[in-house]
């Protein structure tokens, strides 16, 4: 079920939101101020933010930032004031919308809906399993949002495991095509190259699946 952060000073407001979003079948989470919001980031998985500009603590702006640093959840900003500066702000800051208070319920679900669309057309070269991201031509991986800390032969590996969906290999087949040589000595340089990346992967490190006797794959 899609997931939604509603971060808002105005309890109001935040009932208002939690109805509508229900209806439209998404799950609502709330925040009363800022470091509420970055702390409901930081340990939950968001399809999107909602963030209110006047925020107490914590502004919504300086919010979105420390959100950025976590994550790339697209973010929409909810404010009463309507000067162009403000959106301006918001927009180089990363927001993907901005709506003016006093709002439309109805509205807000619909910019809601054409964010969460548009972030479904991702490009082929773009895989995901559930909040793990590769970038294929990018050479990419991204967990949770956050950008993975690999080597370049841990991409390689991951990369060739994913090419071979649900595929069993053996680590002399992947000693051969990822490390590009006959290797017919001591096979636990994939063994250790394996046990890096279920690190990095962090809780989805499980789709890296050991194949007693043989050697591994990567389950879907």
């Amino acid at each position: 079920m899609t997931r939604i952060l509603i971060a808002d000073d105005e309890a109001d407001i935040r009932e208002v939101v939690r109805e509508y979003g229900e209806l439209n079948g998404y799950e609502i989470d709330e925040a009363a101020d800022g470091m509420e919001a970055i702390e409901e980031v930081k340990n939950n998985q968001y399809d999107l933010v909602v963030l209110d500009v006047m925020m107490p603590k914590l502004d919504g702006f300086s919010a979105c930032r420390r959100i950025r640093e976590i994550c790339d959840v697209p973010v929409i900003m909810l404010s009463a004031r309507t000067e162009e500066y403000d959106k301006l702000f918001g927009f180089e800051l990363g927001v993907d919308d901005y709506v003016t208070k006093p709002f439309s319920p109805k509205e807000l679900m619909a910019r809601i809906k054409v964010i969460l669309e548009r972030g479904k057309r991702t490009p082929s070269n773009i895989l995901r399993f559930e909040g793990l991201e590769i970038d294929v031509a990018g050479r990419l991986v991204k967990v949770d949002g956050r950008r993975a800390d690999l080597t370049p032969k841990e991409i390689d590996l991951l990369l060739y495991m994913v090419q071979n969906l649900n595929i069993a290999l053996s680590r002399q087949k992947l000693l051969e095509e990822v490390w590009n040589y006959d290797y017919y000595g001591d096979d636990r340089t994939v063994d250790t190259h394996v046990k890096m990346l279920r690190h990095n992967l962090g809780r989805y490190r499980d789709h890296i699946v050991t194949v007693r006797g043989m050697g591994y794959k990567f389950e879907a």
